[in-house]
């Protein structure tokens, strides 16, 4: 997911979208797609909306078979996983967040015997999901109004009787706020 407004990391995101942004000087989502392809996920789909041009010219000539998909502002996660069409089991993860190397590949093999499954690390939002057939269901119609969130999706199929699993993961890093920037690719440079 590549989508959003990124209003909490303005000015910067008035001019790129936070996706294109870098942690240790690579561009977020260029790690995220390498990490990605590293954990056997053959196709990726990358939700794009704001600036998606940057995105999009940036993931295109990477050697993965990748699709993009337009998502109009304030939709919200559920509606861009309905927007991408994929097909059960996949993984949901925003574009904005870093992994532990091999944590993704982790991830999917855990969660390979559940209905769905959130990663764990303290975040108060899941910085990564596995939507199986049993969750993927709850998609259609999506649920309440915008912004449609995947929290409320998968809350729906436990609801139904879904085998969700939370899973532990390593460190993420992620694009908050503007200061974050610094601390991510100026690790020597220390908050006065």
């Amino acid at each position: 997911m590549a989508a959003g407004l990124g209003t909490r990391m303005r000015p910067l995101t008035e001019r790129w979208p936070k996706p294109v942004l870098p942690i240790d000087g690579r561009p977020v989502v260029v790690t995220l797609v390498h990490e990605l392809a590293a954990a056997g996920c053959a196709q990726i789909v990358v939700v794009t909306g704001h600036l998606a041009e940057q995105v999009e010219e940036l993931l295109e000539p990477l050697p993965y078979e990748i699709r993009f998909v337009r998502q109009p502002p304030g939709e919200g996660s559920a509606d861009a996983v309905q927007r991408a069409q994929a097909r059960p089991p996949y993984l949901v993860v925003a574009a904005d967040n870093a992994f532990t190397e091999g944590d993704l590949g982790r991830f999917a093999r855990a969660a390979a015997a559940a209905d769905g499954a959130v990663a764990l690390h303290g975040e108060e939002r899941p910085p990564l999901w596995l939507v199986g057939e049993r969750v993927h269901r709850f998609l259609d119609p999506l649920p309440g109004n915008p912004p449609y969130e995947l929290k409320d999706v998968f809350q729906n199929a436990i609801d139904a009787g879904a085998r969700v699993s939370a899973i532990q993961v390593g460190r993420t890093r992620d694009l908050t706020e503007p200061v974050d920037l610094v601390r991510q690719n100026f690790p020597y440079l220390r908050e006065t």
